[in-house]
């Protein structure tokens, strides 16, 4: 066992595991002045044409060479709503017989800047108390099965995870944002070819609850769609970035046949959320996450499902705390995890993840039906 302390000083609690990798960057080194590492290379990356045989009904790998940047909006930036692509999602979630909530949009600031949104229980504004709806996700029903999940991505560290996750034979659900997938795209189709779940995460990752309504179609619809064209499938799971989901982001989703994925939480002050997130600013230390890491091991016997958490592939330092620490920690752990992607994790097969191989039609037949309708009339 190894003990790491979760302060400069050693005055707080100390986060004691199991197992480590023995390759690990030191913890004192996974810092947001750390020097940046190099990165390593995709072990491989699939040729255009390729056939994903894991998924029955999948169409060839798209060419990711011939995506043009010039066809999608501008990097991290909220997209213009007046686009064809635009208005004809917002005719897609008009058309789904959905009804969006009259919510109004939320401010920057969180709940401090909106406290009449934050009293508003109607509106179940998870980031304000962490409401949820039975249509979110946000546990996996076996108990010991851990719902592996990493957002944000790709990015140029996503490979050292990729290969660490392949060592161990371990599959995850990657909540991918729309921009980095275009500046990325063949780490985004190593990830779907290597049985990898693929799910939306935004065009920019904004605070939903601040946009307009056509506005979180632009982010939903565009994340969806360079996904789709960069691995030939359409996701129909989502992830609101930082958790910033209420009733009129749900309906939004619902309309567009995306499924919120959040993470566990048992009450406001047991979230299974690591924040490594925040180990590129240094808001944390890396022990802190470790500690944070091991708070949410001491609550996984005690609850009667599995679990979801919340960890990242954007930043070196996350990587380098997920394969030489977290995921170490957790194969080591007794008894043993099950730890799949988030729709295997549901009992349901890696086919119905997306529209176009899923045999659960209830869901994603509407958006099969819409995504053919919109592409013809962009022909």
């Amino acid at each position: 066992m190894t003990s790491f302390t979760s302060s400069a000083t050693g005055t707080a609690s100390a986060a004691t595991l199991v197992s480590t990798n023995p390759t690990a960057v030191p913890l004192s080194d996974i810092n947001g002045s750390a020097a940046v590492a190099s990165t390593v290379p995709l072990d491989s990356t699939a040729s255009p044409g390729a056939t994903p045989t894991f998924l029955g009904g999948a169409p060839a790998l798209p060419d990711a060479a011939k995506l043009a940047s010039s066809n999608y909006p501008a990097l991290d930036k909220v997209p213009p709503t007046d686009t064809k692509e635009v208005q004809a999602w917002v005719k897609e979630v008009a058309d789904s017989g959905v009804t969006i909530p009259s919510i109004t949009t939320n401010v920057a600031g969180g709940c401090r800047a909106n406290p009449s949104a934050a009293a508003d229980t109607s509106r179940c504004w998870w980031t304000c108390g962490g409401c949820t709806r039975p249509t979110d996700v946000t546990t996996c029903p076996d108990k010991y099965t851990w719902g592996l999940t990493y957002d944000d991505g790709p990015s140029l560290y996503t490979p050292s995870l990729l290969n660490y996750l392949d060592q161990h034979q371990l599959k995850s659900t990657f909540f991918a944002v729309g921009s980095r997938a275009i500046s990325y795209p063949k780490i985004l189709q190593e990830e779907y070819m290597s049985q990898h779940q693929i799910a939306v995460h935004t065009w920019s990752h904004p605070s939903l609850t601040t946009l307009t309504n056509e506005q979180i179609i632009a982010e939903l619809g565009w994340s969806r769609k360079i996904i789709k064209d960069v691995t030939g499938v359409t996701p129909n799971m989502m992830r609101p970035p930082y958790g910033d989901i209420d009733d009129r982001v749900r309906a939004i989703c619902t309309a567009m046949g995306l499924t919120p994925v959040m993470w566990t939480n048992l009450n406001a002050y047991t979230m299974f959320d690591t924040q490594d997130f925040d180990l590129k600013t240094g808001a944390v230390t890396a022990a802190q996450v470790l500690n944070n890491w091991q708070k949410i091991m001491a609550n996984v016997s005690d609850i009667d499902t599995g679990f979801i958490v919340l960890e990242h592939d954007l930043f070196q330092q996350t990587v380098e705390i997920a394969t030489g620490y977290i995921l170490p920690d957790a194969l080591a752990f007794q008894p043993k995890f099950s730890i799949k992607p988030v729709v295997e994790c549901l009992n349901k097969p890696l086919s119905d993840a997306y529209v176009e191989t899923t045999t659960n039609f209830n869901a994603s037949s509407m958006v099969f039906h819409n995504m053919h309708t919109i592409a013809s009339a962009d022909s």
